[in-house]
């Protein structure tokens, strides 16, 4: 009797807990065209702006209470550093403010000479540039892509397209601005150029990053080039994006080869985000349209005058003048000195 029991309870089948669904393989296969289909909408219509960047503002407190172990530990470290290393580091720091207070002064006498040469022929007052003092958050995560964020965006007048400099030379651009945060993609992604001059002969070309190596790269130069090994590559400042002057790369490679018409040229970049963790974010002032005419229509007045009050002088060729019909007879008498004593030359 027992036996049959037993029996009868092993013949029936294992009840059902978990019902299945689609298999592994089909759920992969449709998510994963799922998020190939929202990334190619995302890239052209732009519709996940609005929604990351609400994320970003939402996340932004998880971010700061994920980076405070590290803060924490980077507090620590520099609470227990040695005496030995303090005293080094200041009399280092002392020896630097020194020369930098020599090369000030000798600054500030070429800024005010330059502001005398400038006021002396009417030139146009060179554009300030706009700086917000930053600090790195953390490194991206996309391994193929160089990117960091810091602490600081759009409510702190950050734009994007301003330039990251740290204490060495440019690390990147703003490419994407947040309420209290923004993205930087450093100069050796491979999605970033930066134009470049060569600071011992002028020549301008244009930098990409490697991504790879941490390098960045001068391609379609010729091989008769003349770049060495050696060279400081600095911002040109045409672009309207970096100002002119900051330090860019080192090559620290030139090869020519008979194949091909190109010189290849490796370059290593002059800053980085291991030297430090703060940053300068640059961008140049907008030049409003009414002050740029004003300045333009106020030079040719000004060399009216200058030729109506000195008579004697001779005209300062390919010289504009607002009203050509009276400035007519007094042009007249000097080219006829000129013939005169062209003349009496011969």
């Amino acid at each position: 009797m027992m036996r049959g029991i037993h029996q009868n309870f092993e013949q029936q089948p294992a009840p059902a807990f978990f019902v299945r669904g689609p298999s592994p393989f089909a759920r992969l296969a449709f998510f994963t065209t799922l998020s190939l289909a929202l990334m190619a909408t995302d890239s052209r219509l732009q519709y996940l702006a609005n929604i990351r960047q609400n994320l970003m503002t939402l996340l932004h407190p998880l971010q700061i209470i994920a980076n405070t172990p590290s803060e924490l530990y980077r507090a620590t470290d520099e609470y227990f550093s040695t005496h030995h290393y303090l005293l080094a580091e200041n009399a280092r720091l002392k020896k630097q403010a020194l020369t930098q207070d020599i090369a000030l002064q000798r600054l500030d006498r070429l800024n005010i000479e330059n502001a005398n040469l400038r006021n002396m022929l009417d030139a146009k007052q060179s554009l300030t540039e706009i700086s917000t003092l930053a600090e790195i958050l953390y490194v991206g995560r996309d391994t193929f892509t160089k990117k960091i964020i810091v602490n600081r965006g759009r409510n702190h007048n950050v734009v994007i397209g301003a330039a990251a400099v740290d204490a060495k030379g440019v690390i990147g651009q703003i490419t994407r601005t947040y309420p209290s945060s923004s993205e930087i993609t450093l100069i050796t992604d491979k999605s970033l150029a930066i134009p470049v001059q060569v600071e011992r002969n002028g020549l301008r070309a244009i930098a990409f990053g490697r991504g790879r190596d941490n390098t960045l790269d001068l391609p379609y130069l010729p091989a008769n080039v003349d770049i060495k090994q050696g060279d400081k590559l600095i911002t040109s400042g045409i672009d309207g994006v970096y100002p002119a002057g900051l330090a860019v790369a080192t090559v620290t490679e030139m090869k020519t080869t008979q194949d091909s018409p190109f010189a290849h040229i490796v370059c290593t970049p002059a800053g980085g985000v291991e030297n430090n963790r703060q940053v300068l974010l640059v961008s140049m002032p907008k030049v409003e349209p009414e002050k740029a005419a004003n300045t333009h229509s106020a030079k040719p007045v000004m060399a009216k005058t200058a030729a109506d009050t000195n008579s004697n002088t001779e005209p300062v060729p390919n010289t504009k003048l607002t009203n050509p019909v009276s400035a007519e007879k007094p042009a007249q008498k000097p080219l006829a000195n000129i013939e005169n004593r062209s003349h009496a030359q011969q």
